[in-house]
């Protein structure tokens, strides 16, 4: 299903700007409408952030850029906690913006794109904070389209250890 929504963006919204989609996560706003946060490369190999909202008239689907920034212009993203499973991140520009991803794995999914395209194209330091960066920098994740399946496979294997040892008497 991402797969046809990100084609769908990059069709009627990013090839006709000049750009390509190279990632996105659907974030929870109020309203009945989607938003979509999405990192995109310009011809010109800029990188942009942007958040967009998808449009229903009719049987027609239309997407409009409500806000946008430059990667450059990132200053940090900020996880929350590491060591829980929320969906909640910050991302620092001149303000900061506050997001909630549809889950933990697409915050991990997008702070991973934004994070490889931040070493393709410009190579800053990029301050990632409140991550755990098994899940930010393990290249073996590159090497799969089924990066959050794997990250979703490991919080999922860590919870489980965590709940047998609770479960598990101490000896003496």
């Amino acid at each position: 299903m991402s797969s046809l929504v990100k084609e769908d963006l990059n069709k009627k919204l990013f090839r006709s700007l000049g750009q390509n989609l190279y990632g996105f996560i659907e974030v929870e706003c109020s309203g009945q409408d989607r938003f979509y946060l999405c990192a995109s490369v310009s011809k010109g190999e800029e990188v942009q952030i942007s958040v967009v909202k998808h449009c229903r008239t009719g049987l027609d689907e239309n997407y409009e850029i409500s806000e946008k920034w430059l990667l450059d212009d990132l200053e940090m993203i900020d996880g929350k906690e590491a060591d829980a499973d929320n969906p909640w991140f910050d991302m620092h520009f001149n303000k900061v913006y506050s997001w909630e991803a549809y889950s933990c794995a697409s915050k991990y999914a997008f702070a991973r794109t934004l994070n490889k395209l931040n070493e393709m194209y410009l190579r800053k330091d990029l301050k990632i904070v409140n991550f755990d960066f098994t899940y930010i920098k393990d290249e073996a994740l590159w090497a799969s389209n089924n990066g959050d399946c794997f990250v979703l496979m490991r919080i999922c294997f860590y919870a489980s250890n965590l709940l047998c040892l609770s479960l598990c008497p101490l000896p003496g």
